[in-house]
């Protein structure tokens, strides 16, 4: 690899408007390229929201999928596991903290949309990793994000804290959670 950058963009100026196209066209196939040239130049105004719901319809696809495991918990920490994957794909493209906050808060709603008695198990690891995502939730909604927003989210954390602090009381990572966000 060049490290004069100087040379790179000598040598670049000299390509021709094709192979500039070929060599864009190329490099686009890799998912991580075409996200940063869909938000930053393709589509500047929409690129981050088509990539929130391309992967809202990942996260759709992951939860009709089976997934083995001895119990219903441990496949869905599997499940839990593949959707927090592809948070992390997102995550790494889009810095837009409120579509981070959106996603994280539609994943949660799907967990916590499972009946109460999902939780609680012992030796599942499920409450963990949901606590786990709840956890940073929170911090990105107190911490990193402006506190007006706190207003939007509020009333879902606290139902969730509410539903977790119910059933996995035996987990410190849950009980280390505040019981009430305000």
């Amino acid at each position: 690899m060049l490290q004069n950058k100087a040379i790179l963009k000598e040598q670049i100026a000299q390509l021709t408007k094709k192979e500039l196209v070929d060599i864009v066209f190329k490099l686009s196939s890799k998912k991580p390229n075409f996200d940063f040239l869909l938000i930053n130049y393709l589509d500047k105004d929409g690129g981050e929201q088509w990539l929130y719901d391309e992967a809202i319809d990942s996260i759709n696809l992951l939860c009709l999928k089976d997934y083995k495991g001895r119990t219903v918990q441990h496949q869905l920490v599997k499940r839990l596991k593949a959707c927090a994957n592809k948070m992390l794909e997102f995550n790494a493209s889009v810095k837009n903290k409120k579509l981070e906050a959106d996603l994280l808060l539609y994943l949660l709603e799907l967990q916590f949309a499972q009946p109460t008695t999902i939780f609680g198990a012992r030796f599942s690891g499920y409450d963990y990793k949901v606590g786990l995502m709840l956890k940073k939730l929170i911090a990105l909604v107190t911490k990193k994000m402006h506190p007006d927003y706190l207003i939007d989210y509020e009333d879902k954390l606290n139902e969730f804290l509410q539903k977790i602090h119910l059933t996995s009381n035996h987990i410190s990572t849950i009980n280390d959670l505040p019981s009430v966000i305000e």
